[in-house]
């Protein structure tokens, strides 16, 4: 077996980059850029205005307080001039700052009756409560480099840009694979012996946490018909990932198939807890993952492989988190720990609360979950208040 660490620099190494494709605006959210994205107009593309109320010339507070309001300039609107210096125009916000004017004094600040606006100080500058043309972008300036992740602020500035269409990473074709003639469809009445199908659901709802949309599939114990299965698997799909049948049970037959169709095993047993029997192959592009079938052995596996190898696909570069333990725990087996916990919060600290569970096959303690800490192998006592590496099961744990 192999290191935690040692696993994941192999996955990293047989992760390669995915391809691009162009997908329509209103689809892009949480998708990774692969082009530039430049201005095509000033940014602003002209002098707004940024409060509500009216625009002077500033020169004339010099020689008077009261302005005659001569027009009103709402957003939207072409440009107008102020014909009389002597005048103010009624102003809107994002409105054109109109022509021959360049000081915007708010409607707090103004008293107006009969149509005249009377200032309540003379304290203001050329240029106030304005949003100069062209101060935040020029034309032609890169707003958005190659390799940015499409979040709602993002989309705003595709939507301002005119971009109808978005060149991104593609997303690989991913099919979830369940295995063991114990499991049944979720709406069947199980018998004494038999258990629902979890897992496959489980990954899928992870997948789709992440933006990639996965298919789900079971295969039954049986070592011929797996190996046609997953033949054809391999011919539409970038990558299966297999809950189950990678250990060493008499119809643990995975590792055997993969290898008579020609796939390299790169890792199959791990230093770790749960996940000893984690799996991991390729053949050219394509990738298997192979989660052992309790469902945290499987839900961590694919937070600690399967991601990593997504993330390198798509360019994103993690920032690793770390918590706080807030109780000691005694290990003593050589292997990375990987402990269910729950977060909270403590002046500013992220604090690791242990779950107790009855081992990797406990569902009911998984789900209340929603992070774990990976504990080092090289320790076998643990304390109270130590820092250690965190991985989180959901986008909006932290």
């Amino acid at each position: 077996m192999i290191s935690v660490a040692e696993a994941q620099n192999i996955i990293l190494e047989h992760s390669t980059k995915g391809g691009t494709e162009s997908i329509a605006f209103e689809i892009c959210l949480n998708r990774m850029l692969a082009e530039g994205i430049y201005t095509d107009r000033d940014a602003p593309p002209f002098d707004r205005v940024a409060m509500d109320g009216i625009a002077i010339d500033s020169r004339q507070l010099l020689k008077q307080q009261s302005f005659f309001i001569e027009a009103i300039q709402a957003a939207g609107q072409e440009q107008k001039p102020l014909k009389n210096p002597e005048n103010c125009i009624e102003v809107m916000t994002g409105a054109v700052l109109p022509y021959h004017t360049d000081c915007v004094i708010p409607y707090e600040k103004v008293t107006i009756q009969n149509g005249i606006a009377k200032l309540d100080s003379m304290a203001h500058k050329p240029f106030q409560n304005t949003h100069r043309k062209g101060i935040d972008a020029k034309k032609g300036d890169l707003l958005l480099p190659s390799g940015t992740w499409i979040q709602p602020g993002v989309k705003g500035i595709l939507a301002t840009t005119g971009n109808t269409q978005v060149k991104v990473v593609k997303l690989p074709k991913v099919m979830i694979c369940s295995t063991g003639d114990e499991l049944v469809p979720i709406e069947s009445e199980p018998l004494p012996h038999q258990i629902r199908r979890s897992n496959v659901y489980m990954l899928q709802a992870a997948l789709k946490e992440l933006n990639v949309e996965a298919k789900t599939t079971h295969l039954p114990d049986d070592k011929a018909k797996l190996t046609s299965a997953i033949k054809q698997l391999l011919d539409e799909f970038d990558v299966l990932l297999f809950s189950g049948a990678v250990s060493k049970g008499k119809y643990d037959y995975l590792p055997v198939v993969f290898q008579e169709l020609g796939l390299q095993i790169h890792i199959h047993g791990v230093k770790q807890k749960p996940g000893k029997p984690f799996l991991f192959g390729t053949k050219g592009t394509k990738c298997v993952f192979g989660f052992p079938g309790n469902p945290t052995s499987t839900l961590v596996c694919f937070h600690a492989y399967f991601k990593l190898w997504l993330n390198q696909y798509l360019g994103i570069t993690l920032i690793p988190n770390y918590a706080y333990l807030t109780k000691d725990i005694v290990f003593k087996k050589p292997l990375t720990n990987h402990l269910l916990v729950k977060t909270s919060h403590d002046n500013g600290k992220t604090m690791a609360n242990p779950i107790a569970n009855s081992g990797s096959g406990d569902l009911v303690h998984l789900a209340l979950a929603n992070a774990f800490l990976s504990l080092p192998s090289e320790q076998d006592e643990f304390k109270k208040g130590e820092l250690y590496p965190i991985t989180y099961f959901h986008q909006n744990s932290f």
